[in-house]
């Protein structure tokens, strides 16, 4: 099934093949394949206008989701027809994230150090297991 995926702001830079493929990872790391997700890149100013709107909090905040189906944490649909095969949307609030990055004084080296280190934790899972998990952060650094 399908990532759609929709850059919404102009303020920092996204890159959006590696976002689509770290999304359909995940969604697979859930088996949750076949479903639909939509995931928009969003400024302060859509935020702030989602977040008072669906949460009466009228300041920007990093995600909000909109689920599609109401279910408990960690519990998969039940799809009754193709139209039900939607995980939902989920908004990045791109703007504040980077700010909070900046912040607390991330900078790339870090992430790269972090990359490594769940990269080698991912590797020793995968020869414990059997299984073949990648990081998230595949081809983004």
């Amino acid at each position: 099934m399908s990532v759609v995926l929709r850059n919404a702001q102009r303020s920092v830079p996204v890159r959006r093949a590696p976002l689509r493929r770290a999304v359909c990872v995940l969604r697979a790391a859930l088996g949750a394949s076949r479903f639909d997700v939509g995931l928009v890149c969003a400024g302060n100013a859509l935020m702030q206008r989602l977040n008072g709107a669906y949460r009466q909090r009228p300041e920007p905040t990093d995600v909000l989701s909109f689920p599609f189906h109401q279910l408990a944490p960690g519990e998969l649909p039940r799809p009754r027809c193709r139209d039900e095969y939607n995980l939902g949307d989920i908004f990045l609030g791109v703007q504040l994230i980077h700010q909070q990055c900046r912040d607390a004084g991330e900078d790339f080296a870090d992430a790269l150090v972090m990359h490594r280190k769940e990269a080698q934790i991912l590797e020793e899972l995968n020869r414990l297991t059997g299984s073949r998990l990648r990081p998230l952060t595949a081809g983004l650094f």
